[in-house]
């Protein structure tokens, strides 16, 4: 299993930009699928985007395609999640999470490791 640890939300206004990271520890990084989940105050988990091992397929929701980005340097065991355009509805706690299922999953439970999340406030 992979530790995970993500960084870089915080308060941004409506339009604007950020970037998350999260770093894994761990030998097997690469062994891994890799993906963003996100959960605002008093709604279910939800799926944002996911690469696979080899960032040869990646996934995105319909809210955030077109916006966001997702990334890894597997020499740095690090993916990365790119926000354009946020929205105030973009406004959730982002959760970092790993996989051992082949491709780019979209469901919570593919993922067996979970960061502890990052928040992220859009304001309007």
């Amino acid at each position: 299993q992979v530790q995970l640890v993500e960084s870089g939300g915080g308060l941004v206004q409506a339009g604007g930009s950020l970037r998350l990271s999260c770093a894994a520890s761990g030998r097997d990084f690469i062994d891994h699928a890799m993906g963003w989940f996100r959960q605002a105050r008093g709604k279910e988990r939800e799926f944002v985007s996911a690469i696979s091992r080899g960032a040869l397929t990646i996934e995105y929701s319909d809210s955030v395609k077109g916006r966001f980005s997702i990334s890894r340097d597997n020499a740095k065991n690090t993916v990365y999640l790119q926000m354009n355009d946020l929205k105030p509805e973009d406004t959730a706690v982002y959760y970092c999470a790993a996989s051992r299922a082949l491709g780019s999953p979209v469901f919570t439970s593919d993922y067996n490791s979970w960061g502890q999340g990052t928040q992220v406030t859009v304001s309007s």
